[in-house]
């Protein structure tokens, strides 16, 4: 990773791409009356610095059949356990996030199933069986109002 200030031009390339990511760098260069060979070096810069960490499309878990969303608390026994317990996590695919957190959980994460059936099972079957969990709570989500990324102004 480099160390690399973000201008003016640059936010004006974040914010064009935040709106559509598949966008043409030519196309961006237009607007932005620049090249686009400019925007091309721009964006990689900002990859090489850890600014831009990936494109990615955005599914709609409603839409492949995953109803339910929840997020669960997790009370470890130990909290030296993290690592273990994370490890076995990744294995799950139900869980879309994962956050080390202060507060009440040791844990805390963020889990789409098909059913509260579903839900039910994975609660049981997979995150319950892990040995170093004490505890865990989970809060179905009924609605999603908000979901953003970190703002970028255009100018």
């Amino acid at each position: 990773m480099i160390n690399y200030e973000i201008d003016n031009l640059d936010r004006q390339i974040l914010w064009a791409l935040q709106q559509d990511a598949r966008r043409p760098f030519q196309e961006i260069a237009r607007d932005l009356v620049i090249s686009g060979g400019t925007v091309h070096v721009r964006f990689n810069k900002l990859q090489e610095a850890g600014v831009i960490t990936g494109s990615t499309i955005q599914l709609s878990p409603e839409k492949l059949g995953y109803d339910v969303c929840a997020f669960v608390g997790i009370n470890l026994h130990n909290a030296r356990d993290y690592k273990v317990v994370l490890k076995q996590l990744f294995e799950i695919p139900e869980i879309v996030e994962a956050h080390f957190t202060t507060g009440n959980y040791n844990i805390f994460l963020k889990v789409h199933a098909k059913s509260t059936r579903g839900l039910h099972n994975f609660l049981i079957e997979k995150l319950q069986t892990i040995p170093e969990i004490q505890s865990t709570e989970t809060l179905i989500s009924l609605e999603e109002p908000i979901k953003r990324e970190i703002p970028i102004s255009e100018q």
